[in-house]
């Protein structure tokens, strides 16, 4: 076999080749075409058979497509005041009242200062007497000492507070107290020169109130303000 008739056998087999790859091509394409039409010439609710057609109006449960998402709403819910789209429910959530009481900052801590002093003023224009300071003094147990003022002295002869007159140097004096006059006192503690400080302030405010009825006198405190039990208690609690 010479090359041109080779050549021409060759060209014939590849054109039928490519004839039988397009008839096969074009009868897989009809065939898909026909079945996709097998329904598509019917008209809607016609000549269908009533096996294929899905009755859902007595299911207990509705067909949703995949692709959606389907909430519950509750039955409380489903009522015109409550729409869905209030999301009354989960408001709790987001605006939950905080019934916890507000902190507030402590309140600073009472410092009781260096030396107590608390006044005993005379009701009376005149003043307390001398006499009658004498009188006052010897039933409180206090005496009259070197700085020329009275102090309560402990079992030790130690000094646990004092009073001084409101006047002058603030000492009372030795002789002539008769014809003495004193517009008040003022009493002083060093709490810490004592052992005991919060007894001996108990001490102290007894003393105060004792003197106040005898000479019948106001009592102030540091502040030069009534005395009042929650003071006292305030110095109390902090000795």
């Amino acid at each position: 076999m010479d090359k041109e008739l080779l050549r021409v056998v060759i060209i014939a087999a590849g054109l039928l080749v490519i004839v039988a790859m397009l008839a096969w091509h074009f009868l897989k394409n009809r065939k898909l075409t026909d079945s996709g039409n097998l329904f598509g010439n019917l008209p809607l609710g016609e000549n269908i058979d009533d096996s294929l057609v899905i009755h859902n109006e007595h299911d207990d449960f509705e067909i949703t497509p995949k692709t959606s998402k389907r909430y519950t709403v509750p039955e409380e819910r489903q009522s015109a005041e409550k729409p869905l789209d209030d999301f009354d429910e989960f408001s709790d959530v987001f605006h939950a009242e905080d019934d916890t009481e507000e902190e507030l900052p402590p309140s600073p801590r009472f410092s009781v200062p260096e030396i107590i002093q608390f006044s005993l003023i005379a009701k009376s224009e005149q003043g307390f007497n001398g006499l009658d300071l004498l009188n006052a003094f010897l039933i409180a147990h206090m005496e009259y000492g070197n700085l020329k003022i009275f102090e309560r002295l402990d079992a030790n002869r130690l000094v646990d507070f004092g009073v001084a007159c409101m006047v002058d140097a603030g000492t009372f004096p030795e002789t002539g107290m008769e014809n003495f006059y004193c517009p008040g006192l003022v009493f002083f503690m060093q709490p810490s020169m004592v052992d005991d400080p919060a007894a001996i302030f108990d001490d102290f405010v007894d003393t105060i109130n004792l003197l106040a009825i005898e000479l019948d006198g106001e009592v102030l405190d540091h502040q030069r303000q009534p005395l009042t039990e929650e003071t006292v208690q305030l110095f109390r609690q902090s000795l």
